[in-house]
Protein backbone atom coordinates (compact mmCIF):
# COMPACT_ATOMS: atom_id res chain seq x y z
CA UNK A 1 0.00 0.00 0.00
CA UNK A 2 1.67 3.07 -0.72
CA UNK A 3 2.93 5.76 1.57
CA UNK A 4 0.67 8.99 1.91
CA UNK A 5 2.83 11.67 2.76
CA UNK A 6 1.41 13.78 5.78
CA UNK A 7 1.73 17.79 6.12
CA UNK A 8 4.32 16.42 8.66
CA UNK A 9 6.35 14.48 6.66
CA UNK A 10 6.52 17.41 4.10
CA UNK A 11 7.28 19.71 6.58
CA UNK A 12 8.94 18.53 9.78
CA UNK A 13 10.79 21.18 10.96
CA UNK A 14 7.52 23.15 10.65
CA UNK A 15 6.83 26.05 13.16
CA UNK A 16 3.88 26.63 15.43
CA UNK A 17 1.99 29.54 14.35
CA UNK A 18 2.64 32.93 16.92
CA UNK A 19 -1.07 31.36 17.95
CA UNK A 20 0.09 28.40 18.58
CA UNK A 21 3.29 29.63 20.36
CA UNK A 22 0.87 32.04 22.97
CA UNK A 23 -1.54 29.72 23.92
CA UNK A 24 1.14 27.38 24.82
CA UNK A 25 3.00 30.06 26.76
CA UNK A 26 -0.12 30.96 28.16
CA UNK A 27 -1.12 27.49 29.24
CA UNK A 28 2.26 27.20 31.24
CA UNK A 29 2.07 30.26 32.85
CA UNK A 30 -1.47 29.35 33.97
CA UNK A 31 -0.55 25.69 35.47
CA UNK A 32 2.94 27.47 37.12
CA UNK A 33 1.10 30.07 38.25
CA UNK A 34 -1.86 27.82 40.00
CA UNK A 35 1.47 25.77 41.50
CA UNK A 36 3.06 28.62 42.32
CA UNK A 37 1.27 31.60 42.75
CA UNK A 38 1.96 34.64 41.17
CA UNK A 39 5.69 35.84 42.30
CA UNK A 40 6.84 31.90 42.31
CA UNK A 41 5.63 31.54 38.46
CA UNK A 42 9.16 33.37 37.21
CA UNK A 43 9.67 33.52 33.53
CA UNK A 44 12.17 30.79 34.13
CA UNK A 45 9.82 28.44 35.29
CA UNK A 46 7.28 29.34 32.41
CA UNK A 47 10.09 29.06 29.89
CA UNK A 48 10.77 25.61 31.43
CA UNK A 49 7.20 24.39 31.53
CA UNK A 50 6.59 25.33 27.86
CA UNK A 51 10.00 23.77 26.92
CA UNK A 52 10.82 27.26 25.19
CA UNK A 53 13.51 29.79 26.19
CA UNK A 54 13.13 32.93 28.66
CA UNK A 55 14.49 34.86 25.21
CA UNK A 56 11.44 33.37 23.27
CA UNK A 57 8.63 34.03 25.75
CA UNK A 58 9.67 37.82 25.79
CA UNK A 59 9.29 37.78 22.02
CA UNK A 60 5.49 37.12 23.09
CA UNK A 61 5.09 38.99 26.23
CA UNK A 62 6.82 42.05 27.73
CA UNK A 63 6.79 40.43 31.36
CA UNK A 64 4.47 38.78 33.72
CA UNK A 65 1.95 41.69 33.37
CA UNK A 66 1.17 40.73 30.10
CA UNK A 67 0.88 37.50 30.38
CA UNK A 68 -2.13 37.94 32.93
CA UNK A 69 -3.76 40.25 30.63
CA UNK A 70 -4.17 37.64 28.28
CA UNK A 71 -5.22 35.25 30.17
CA UNK A 72 -8.37 37.73 31.69
CA UNK A 73 -8.72 38.10 28.02
CA UNK A 74 -9.69 34.65 27.39
CA UNK A 75 -11.59 34.37 30.29
CA UNK A 76 -13.70 37.90 29.13
CA UNK A 77 -13.88 35.90 25.85
CA UNK A 78 -15.24 32.84 27.23
CA UNK A 79 -18.10 35.09 29.08
CA UNK A 80 -18.49 37.17 25.87
CA UNK A 81 -19.54 33.91 23.76
CA UNK A 82 -21.31 32.39 27.00
CA UNK A 83 -23.51 35.50 26.97
CA UNK A 84 -24.17 35.66 23.34
CA UNK A 85 -25.26 31.70 23.92
CA UNK A 86 -27.63 32.89 26.08
CA UNK A 87 -29.02 35.55 23.98
CA UNK A 88 -29.74 33.22 21.16
CA UNK A 89 -32.02 31.40 23.56
CA UNK A 90 -35.83 31.91 23.33
CA UNK A 91 -37.88 32.46 26.31
CA UNK A 92 -37.38 34.89 28.76
CA UNK A 93 -33.92 35.37 30.43
CA UNK A 94 -34.52 33.39 33.53
CA UNK A 95 -35.45 30.59 31.51
CA UNK A 96 -31.73 30.81 30.01
CA UNK A 97 -30.23 30.55 33.08
CA UNK A 98 -31.86 28.36 34.47
CA UNK A 99 -30.49 26.08 31.71
CA UNK A 100 -27.10 27.20 31.96
CA UNK A 101 -26.70 27.44 36.37
CA UNK A 102 -25.69 23.65 36.65
CA UNK A 103 -22.35 24.28 34.07
CA UNK A 104 -21.62 27.43 35.85
CA UNK A 105 -21.57 26.08 39.05
CA UNK A 106 -19.11 23.38 37.90
CA UNK A 107 -16.98 25.88 36.60
CA UNK A 108 -17.07 27.57 40.06
CA UNK A 109 -16.46 24.39 41.82
CA UNK A 110 -13.60 23.46 39.45
CA UNK A 111 -10.52 23.71 41.34
CA UNK A 112 -7.77 24.11 38.90
CA UNK A 113 -9.92 26.94 37.74
CA UNK A 114 -10.71 28.89 40.79
CA UNK A 115 -6.91 28.28 42.15
CA UNK A 116 -6.07 30.70 38.79
CA UNK A 117 -8.75 32.75 39.10
CA UNK A 118 -8.14 33.63 42.79
CA UNK A 119 -4.48 34.06 42.17
CA UNK A 120 -4.90 36.93 39.83
CA UNK A 121 -7.66 38.29 41.87
CA UNK A 122 -4.92 38.46 44.70
CA UNK A 123 -2.22 39.79 42.88
CA UNK A 124 -4.56 42.41 41.89
CA UNK A 125 -4.76 43.60 45.46
CA UNK A 126 -1.11 43.96 45.72
CA UNK A 127 -0.22 44.89 42.01
CA UNK A 128 -1.84 48.19 40.63
CA UNK A 129 -0.99 47.17 36.50
CA UNK A 130 -2.89 43.89 37.75
CA UNK A 131 -5.26 45.66 39.34
CA UNK A 132 -5.87 47.86 36.41
CA UNK A 133 -6.26 44.70 33.97
CA UNK A 134 -8.43 42.89 36.18
CA UNK A 135 -10.90 46.02 37.08
CA UNK A 136 -11.09 47.01 33.05
CA UNK A 137 -12.34 43.47 32.55
CA UNK A 138 -14.48 43.48 35.27
CA UNK A 139 -15.77 46.76 34.18
CA UNK A 140 -16.65 44.89 30.53
CA UNK A 141 -18.15 41.78 32.30
CA UNK A 142 -20.50 43.87 33.89
CA UNK A 143 -21.28 46.00 31.06
CA UNK A 144 -22.31 42.48 29.04
CA UNK A 145 -24.15 41.54 31.59
CA UNK A 146 -26.25 44.37 31.99
CA UNK A 147 -26.91 44.42 28.42
CA UNK A 148 -27.94 40.68 29.09
CA UNK A 149 -30.02 41.38 32.13
CA UNK A 150 -32.22 44.15 30.28
CA UNK A 151 -33.95 41.24 28.60
CA UNK A 152 -36.11 40.91 31.46
CA UNK A 153 -36.18 44.64 33.36
CA UNK A 154 -38.85 45.78 35.11
CA UNK A 155 -39.92 49.21 34.43
CA UNK A 156 -40.49 50.12 37.95
CA UNK A 157 -36.63 49.59 38.75
CA UNK A 158 -34.56 52.39 39.13
CA UNK A 159 -31.33 52.78 37.49
CA UNK A 160 -29.54 52.49 40.63
CA UNK A 161 -31.95 49.28 41.31
CA UNK A 162 -31.44 47.85 38.23
CA UNK A 163 -27.48 48.08 39.00
CA UNK A 164 -27.37 46.70 41.96
CA UNK A 165 -29.77 43.65 41.60
CA UNK A 166 -26.81 43.22 38.52
CA UNK A 167 -24.23 43.09 40.98
CA UNK A 168 -25.97 40.98 43.22
CA UNK A 169 -26.61 38.25 40.21
CA UNK A 170 -22.45 38.92 39.83
CA UNK A 171 -21.57 38.55 43.55
CA UNK A 172 -23.49 35.35 43.84
CA UNK A 173 -21.14 33.90 41.08
CA UNK A 174 -17.88 35.19 42.41
CA UNK A 175 -19.01 34.09 45.71
CA UNK A 176 -18.76 30.33 44.50
CA UNK A 177 -15.21 30.31 43.65
CA UNK A 178 -14.47 31.21 47.29
CA UNK A 179 -17.01 28.44 48.48
CA UNK A 180 -16.18 26.03 45.99
CA UNK A 181 -12.55 26.22 47.65
CA UNK A 182 -13.68 26.10 51.04
CA UNK A 183 -16.54 23.64 50.66
CA UNK A 184 -15.96 21.80 47.76
CA UNK A 185 -18.23 19.03 49.40
CA UNK A 186 -21.76 21.19 49.21
CA UNK A 187 -24.39 19.20 47.85
CA UNK A 188 -24.46 20.59 44.00
CA UNK A 189 -28.37 19.59 43.41
CA UNK A 190 -29.70 21.78 46.61
CA UNK A 191 -27.17 24.56 45.86
CA UNK A 192 -28.52 24.89 42.37
CA UNK A 193 -32.40 24.56 43.34
CA UNK A 194 -31.88 27.85 45.57
CA UNK A 195 -29.57 29.82 43.42
CA UNK A 196 -32.20 29.15 40.68
CA UNK A 197 -34.86 30.53 43.04
CA UNK A 198 -32.66 33.48 44.12
CA UNK A 199 -31.25 34.67 40.64
CA UNK A 200 -35.23 34.46 39.65
CA UNK A 201 -36.01 36.40 42.21
CA UNK A 202 -33.55 39.20 41.92
CA UNK A 203 -34.79 39.12 37.94
CA UNK A 204 -38.61 39.22 38.88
Amino acid sequence: MPHRTSITDETPTARPSPETRRQQILDAACERVRQSGFHGASMAEIAKAAGLSVGQIYRYFENKEAIIAAIVAQDLAEMRDKFAELERQPGTLRDSIDDHLPEAIDKCFDERRAALALEVVAEAARNPKVAAIVRSADAQERALARAMMERDRKPEWSEAEFHARCEVVGLLFDGLLLRGVNHPDLDRDALTDVLRSTVRHLLS
